[in-house]
């Protein structure tokens, strides 16, 4: 063998060894085509970032139900993430520094992506080999958000034999805009639940293609966090998503006290967004630019709606009447996730307020959110705002699905984050503990919080819990903490705080009155 042979082959041999990433030699074949991946050479774990489980939703298909993806031909490279939906640049705000937002670009109408990150991609097709799946579905408020942001990172959770997927569906006026012209085009008498539909093709796709990558079509569960939540809560509601999967994960959000908006609101708003962007047809509302729908029709849209398609009933409805689909549930909130902006109101205007809003039941609301001075009364609107926001959405949950006889772990996340300047006031804030779940705090920007080694432990403990939940719908094993299940009557919850421990709902009461209050 010649000199310059032992130098190339000495030459690929040292990139292979020092390169973060190299690309994966075997494509992956799914229902569009040939994908091609990375693979971290220090873990095994191949990725597969950007591939297209729908076509884009421009043109003449916005405010369309997802259409399959066109195929390509050869090998599509898939190593970078697709763009994210249509929404403003972001910028930190609040307690969410870089790390929790997507990439500033790039950002588009054409984000109808997801990515797959496995330990087997193209293994053995042996069902007995296959492992489970995790879907991923992002918060943002239905108004923003992506699969890009750093803590939704699917590596170490497939380290631990899991296939994480990802998903990106459209978000605010891309994704929620109703219009009663968009009804009767439909051929489903129905319109507004574009993003809703996006998650679901994303779970077909999983369905026909997960077993590509080494992952059991019959053994997935869903997950996501506040909007991701309540994507969640929609999903085990919605007849369409019948059959895709077995578990849900819901961090911080559900929609039971609250009911969507009916069809006939949500056409009306998008009747006066048209009006207000000057068309006078779909035709001439789909040639706007994506820039200027986003500008003008942005605030009017909110969510998920009671559309007769997506979601026939209120999910409240659905759910009294034993439509929802099957699932073993694990679900929680967090200590600091409440929200008032601006100054909190001092103790004698508080309890105007709560006088003015509740009138009768005025005295027995403060009883459970008192504000005899003005700092038990800023506590009380933190408090409520939780309660009532994520609390009391995810309190119900858990108690009717305890009460159908069906399983369910409660947690309640309590760990205050580490933090500096700015970020010091916000404690165990909302979204803060997806990082812990998912293993993923080396993205956190430990100069702004110096994380030490109880939040190491309790990622390490929160993780394995996640990933014991995924693999059999039971969060114990492995040496853990005994994880209760929650019923309606002991009403045992998990702190994952500074020591992880069971204890019976510290506040029950409060969230059985909530909820009682809002549902009338």
């Amino acid at each position: 063998m010649t000199r310059p042979i032992f130098s190339l082959i000495g030459l690929l041999l040292f990139i292979t060894a020092f390169s973060p990433t190299v690309y994966q030699p075997e494509p992956i074949r799914v229902s569009g085509g040939l994908v091609s991946g990375i693979v971290n050479p220090k873990t095994g774990i191949q990725s597969f970032k950007g591939i297209p489980f729908a076509a884009p939703p421009v043109g003449n298909l916005r405010w369309k139900a997802p259409q399959p993806a066109k195929p390509w031909t050869g090998v599509r490279q898939c190593d970078a993430f697709g763009p994210s939906p249509m929404q403003g640049v972001p910028a930190p705000f609040g307690p969410w520094s870089a790390e929790f937002l997507i990439p500033k670009a790039p950002i588009s109408e054409d984000c109808l992506y997801l990515n797959v990150w496995t330990g087997q991609a193209g293994a053995t097709q042996k069902k007995e080999s296959r492992r489970p799946v995790l879907v991923w579905i992002y918060g943002g408020g239905f108004s923003s958000g992506g699969s890009g942001a750093p803590i939704y990172d699917g590596e170490a959770t497939a380290q631990k034999g899991v296939v994480f997927v990802s998903i990106n569906y459209r978000v605010g006026p891309f994704g929620f805009f109703a219009h009663p012209e968009l009804t009767q085009e439909s051929g489903k008498n129905a319109s507004g639940n574009y993003g809703l539909m996006d998650q679901i093709a994303a779970l077909q796709w999983v369905k026909q293609n997960i077993a590509a990558f080494g992952g059991d079509p019959a053994n997935v569960t869903i997950a996501g966090q506040s909007a991701g939540s309540m994507s969640v809560n929609c999903l085990v509601a919605s007849p369409l998503a019948k059959g895709l999967f077995t578990k849900a994960i819901a961090e911080s959000g559900a929609s039971f006290a609250r009911p969507q908006p009916l069809l006939k609101q949500a056409e009306e708003s998008g009747v006066a967004v048209m009006k207000a962007m000057g068309a006078s047809s779909l035709a001439e509302l789909r040639a706007k630019s994506a820039d200027e729908v986003l500008a003008k029709a942005q605030g009017s849209v909110r969510g998920p709606i009671t559309d007769g398609y997506v979601l026939p009933e209120s999910i409240a409805a659905i759910f009294a009447h034993k439509k929802e689909n099957s699932v073993a549930l694990l679900t929680g909130w967090n200590e600091d996730e409440g929200m008032v902006f601006g100054p909190p109101k001092n103790a004698a205007d508080y309890r105007k307020q709560v006088a003015q809003q509740q009138g009768a039941r005025a005295d027995v609301y403060l009883q459970h959110y008192p504000g005899t001075t003005d700092d038990e009364a800023a506590d009380s609107q933190l408090k409520g705002s939780r309660d009532q926001v994520f609390g009391v959405q995810n309190y119900r949950w858990a108690t009717l699905q305890s009460e159908q006889g069906k399983p369910v772990y409660v947690y309640r996340f309590t760990r205050k984050l580490p933090a500096s300047g700015e970020y010091a006031h916000y404690g165990a804030f909302h979204t803060g503990e997806v990082a812990y779940a998912y293993d993923n705090l080396r993205f956190i920007d430990r100069q702004l919080r110096p994380l030490d080694g109880a939040d190491d432990k309790l990622a390490t403990e929160m993780s394995a819990y996640w990933v014991n939940f995924i693999k059999t719908g039971n969060p114990n094993g492995g040496g853990l903490p005994q994880w209760p299940a929650y019923s309606a009557t002991g009403k045992q919850v998990l702190i994952l705080g500074e020591s992880t421990h069971a204890e019976p709902l510290p506040d029950a009461a409060r969230l059985a009155f909530l909820y009682g209050l809002m549902s009338n």
